[in-house]
C-alpha cells in the first residue's frame, strides 16, 4: 500500500511550517552591515567632515562646535555597553544619524544603506536620540514662560514693531506625516494631506517662546489653541501674564495680549483682525 503522508497533516499546519521556513533568517548579520566600520558614512566621512566645517554644516545642518556641545549633553544617554556578540554604536554615530535624518527627511531604508546600520536599529536610534535631545535642551532653550519672559517679549515687540503689550504671535503649522494606522480621517486636514499641528508662539525676532505639538490635522487652529496648554494655562488662567499696564502716553491699563490671524477667536488676551466681511 502506498499513500501520501502529507495527506494526514492538516493544511493549516503545513502552511504555518512553510511560513516559518520562509521566515528563517539568511544571515545573523547581513554582509552589508558588517562593513559599517569601514564603508559606513560615519567611518568614511565623519573625520573628513570635521576637517571641513562648511561641509559638516551642509551634511547635518549644524555647526561642528554646536554638534560637539550637543554631544556632550547627550553622550551619557546615548552610550551603550559593548558585548561579546557585537560592538555598540557610539554616541557620535547615533547623534550623526539622527541629525542627518532630521536635516534631510531621508527614509530609514536610505539611512540604513548609507550608515550600514539595520533599519530597526535606526528607528530606535532616532527615537531615543530625539528624546534625549529634548530632555537636555528643553530646560535650556525653551523653559516654561514666566512673567519675566513675557516682559522681555513685550519689550521686543515695542522696539521692533512699536506694538505695546504684545507678548507674542500665535499660529498653527501643519506638519506632514504618513497616515497613522487605524486613525481614519483624524489626521486628514483641509489641505488634503495627513498632518499633526504645531501650535507655536513666536517673539518679535521670530523665535519660539512656547509650543504645543501633536493635535490632529483635522482640528481647526481655534480648537487646537483652546485645548492646548498655551490656551488653557496662558490665555485663560493668565497665571504667568503680567498685570495690565497702560500704553505709552495713556493712563488706562490694557491687558497683555497675543496677536493671531482671523482663524482664532477674539479673547481678552488674544487680538485678531476684523473679519474680511
Amino acid at each position: 500500500m502506498c499513500f501520501n503522508s502529507c495527506a494526514l497533516i492538516p493544511a493549516n499546519i503545513l502552511l504555518q511550517t512553510d511560513r516559518a521556513s520562509r521566515r528563517q533568517r539568511r544571515y545573523w548579520v547581513h554582509p552589508l552591515l558588517t562593513q559599517r566600520g569601514t564603508k559606513g558614512h560615519f567611518a568614511s566621512l565623519y573625520q573628513d567632515l570635521k576637517n571641513h566645517p562648511e561641509k559638516f554644516v551642509a551634511f547635518c545642518r549644524l555647526p561642528m562646535e554646536a554638534f560637539d556641545r550637543l554631544l556632550e549633553l547627550v553622550r551619557r544617554d546615548l552610550t551603550y555597553q559593548d558585548t561579546q556578540m557585537r560592538k555598540a554604536i557610539t554616541a557620535e554615530e547615533r547623534l550623526l544619524i539622527t541629525l542627518r535624518f532630521l536635516a534631510t527627511g531621508e527614509s530609514y531604508a536610505s539611512l540604513h544603506l548609507q550608515f550600514r546600520v539595520g533599519k530597526s536599529t535606526i528607528t530606535k536610534i532616532v527615537r531615543c536620540t530625539c528624546s534625549a535631545i529634548w530632555q537636555k535642551l528643553q530646560p535650556i532653550v525653551m523653559p516654561s514662560p514666566t512673567e519675566d519672559t513675557w516682559q522681555r517679549v513685550a519689550a521686543g515687540f515695542q522696539d521692533v514693531a512699536k506694538f505695546p503689550n504684545c507678548i507674542g504671535a500665535v499660529d498653527g503649522k501643519h506638519v506632514r506625516v504618513l497616515q497613522p494606522a487605524h486613525s481614519g480621517s483624524k489626521f486628514f486636514n483641509y489641505k488634503k494631506f495627513f498632518s499633526i499641528v504645531l501650535m507655536a508662539v513666536a517673539d518679535a525676532h521670530c523665535k519660539f517662546v512656547c509650543i504645543d505639538i501633536g493635535a490632529y490635522g483635522s482640528t481647526g487652529d481655534s480648537r487646537v489653541l483652546r485645548t492646548s496648554q498655551i490656551g488653557m494655562q496662558i490665555l485663560r488662567d493668565g497665571v504667568t501674564l503680567p498685570a495690565p499696564q497702560p500704553f505709552p502716553g495713556t493712563t488706562h491699563p490694557v491687558p497683555f495680549m497675543m496677536v493671531s490671524d482671523e482663524a482664532f477667536p477674539l479673547m481678552p488676551n488674544l487680538l485678531r483682525p476684523y473679519p474680511r466681511r
